[in-house]
């Protein structure tokens, strides 16, 4: 006999304390393994049958992991964006919540617990491609995969990218809530069952190979993080000049390390500079001495005004003595950020809207700079990527299939202060190398910054708000890995199998009186 729901109560206790463990498996801590706790509890805690039940214990899981997870909103732009962020990406949690009570009502579903474990997976990985693309271009943040970077199973984003790691880390907790369930029941075989299941899906990562080294020579790379004047919010880059002057500082330290004219280019992080050197004659002169100095040409973070209004978010590529030779534009400014919409009505919140004076415009081309190497005798691509894009998987794979030899991921996390957004960031960075196969340099204004090698592991890291500088010779790669080849497809499929799963399960229901779903089952 299955066993009965959880009381009301308890199912809101549960999904509670799956939202928080679940909130805990991303750094920091970064306990990993909690994300498959939480994922349990949540469809322990998903059991009966009303839809609109299993919403609200969505939601309470929801606002459970995200409102701590992305506290360093609230550091930013205050409490007002972050309650009301927190809880559009908790509202993702009642809707899959709502879907699943749909879907199991199916009659193969709510009678196999194989097939539970199949619907429940792809209803997860099909809600979180929404709240990745839906309103405004999504927001990513916080996907299931994300929480993997130190975990076995982060070889998985090589073979099938995010969605795939999301749906094993989906599937053991499901593995382990129905090896509680069977034992609940005492039924020995099936608890075992259960529990070899979700040992032997990762047992599968480590068989996953992942290559490191260079196919296409290396390069030798320069990294400034130059700090600013001192932690703030949005306004932490009032002192423009003092973080220009930080990062040529810190470009000349480099000549501690290297000789003039070692280095194949000096990295800077988003925002390394201000003050857009194409237009103001001092900023130019101190970035083209700085990299006359080191010999090298140098990736600049900084911003275009372009006449017609609003601006970019521009990375430049500076040759020393001729200037910008390539750009790259960020294509996914942050709404209520870097953007307002609807600007009047959102002021009516927050007043914090009116510190993005000038809306940031989004860039067309993908994030490629190509890069003349005299000593590779060759041009190289640097695939780039801007802060928070490198959440969005379409935007980090198109830099790697135009040609992207290495990823630099640009960022500028002065504005969160001293929470965890900056290592939340790296652990995206991680996986982002692995599912690609390219080494990575996540360079930062404050930190955290890292050196990272095509599998995953960091061999450089910086501190918090402190001035620091790296030098590496990065791998070159040119090889494409299963998920790079891939490309969305995975996604779709999932999105479209999901809206399948719940019109079916709608479908099936209608054919059964109420008293014949197995509520519990």
């Amino acid at each position: 006999m299955p066993l009965p729901p959880p009381a009301r109560w308890a199912t809101l206790l549960l999904a509670g304390a799956g939202g928080w463990l679940t909130r805990m498996a991303f750094p920091d801590p970064g306990w990993w393994g909690a994300a498959y706790l939480g994922m349990a509890l949540l469809y322990l805690a998903l059991r009966r049958d009303s839809a609109r039940w299993n919403a609200l214990v969505g939601l309470v899981w929801g606002l459970a992991c995200f409102a701590p997870m992305i506290t360093w909103a609230h550091e930013a732009v205050g409490v007002v964006p972050w309650a009301a962020l927190s809880l559009l990406e908790a509202a993702y949690v009642a809707l899959f919540g709502a879907a699943w009570a749909w879907a199991r009502r199916g009659h193969a579903v709510w009678r196999s617990s194989a097939w539970q474990l199949v619907v429940f997976v792809i209803l997860w990985v099909g809600v979180e491609e929404l709240r990745g693309a839906w309103p405004f271009g999504g927001f990513p943040w916080g996907r299931l995969a994300f929480s993997q970077a130190d975990s076995p199973l982060a070889s998985y984003m090589w073979l099938g990218g995010t969605p795939l790691l999301t749906a094993v880390v989906a599937a053991i907790g499901v593995l382990l809530a129905r090896a509680v369930l069977a034992a609940g029941r005492l039924a020995v075989g099936r608890t075992l069952g259960a529990l070899a299941g979700a040992v032997a899906v990762g047992l599968v990562a480590l068989l996953v190979p992942l290559d490191t080294g260079a196919e296409a020579g290396t390069l030798r790379t320069g990294a400034v993080q130059g700090n600013v004047p001192e932690p703030g919010r949005l306004d932490a880059f009032g002192q423009r000049r003092q973080v220009l002057d930080n990062h040529v500082a810190g470009t000349r330290a480099l000549l501690e390390q290297v000789e003039p004219g070692e280095l194949d280019v000096v990295l800077w992080p988003e925002n390394g500079s201000d003050i857009d050197p194409q237009v103001d004659a001092e900023a130019a002169g101190l970035i083209d001495g700085v990299a006359r100095e080191v010999g090298a040409p140098m990736l600049v973070g900084t911003v275009e005004y372009p006449d017609e209004g609003g601006r970019f978010n521009t990375a430049v590529l500076w040759q020393p003595g001729t200037g910008v030779v390539a750009t790259y534009s960020k294509q996914r400014p942050a709404p209520f950020a870097e953007y307002i919409p609807m600007r009047g009505f959102v002021r009516n919140f927050s007043p914090a809207v009116d510190l993005v004076t000038r809306d940031m415009v989004a860039g067309t081309e993908p994030g490629v700079v190509p890069l003349v190497s005299e000593r590779l005798g060759r041009t190289v691509t640097l695939g780039d990527v801007i802060c928070f894009e490198v959440a969005y998987d379409g935007i980090v794979r198109a830099a790697v299939r135009e040609g992207g030899e290495v990823l630099v991921v640009q960022t500028n996390n002065a504005s969160f202060g001293w929470t965890d957004e900056s290592t939340q960031q790296l652990a995206m960075s991680r996986l982002r190398a692995i599912e690609h196969g390219r080494a990575t340099v996540q360079i930062s204004t404050v930190g955290v910054s890292a050196v990272i090698a095509p599998n995953g592991a960091v061999t450089q890291r910086t501190e918090l708000f402190t001035p620091a500088q790296m030098v590496a010779s990065l791998p070159l790669r040119t090889s494409l890995t299963p998920a790079t080849r891939m490309g969305d497809w995975p996604a779709r499929i999932a999105a479209a199998l999901a809206v399948c799963v719940v019109v079916a399960g709608a479908v099936g229901a209608s054919r059964l009186r109420r008293d014949e779903r197995p509520d519990g089952a």
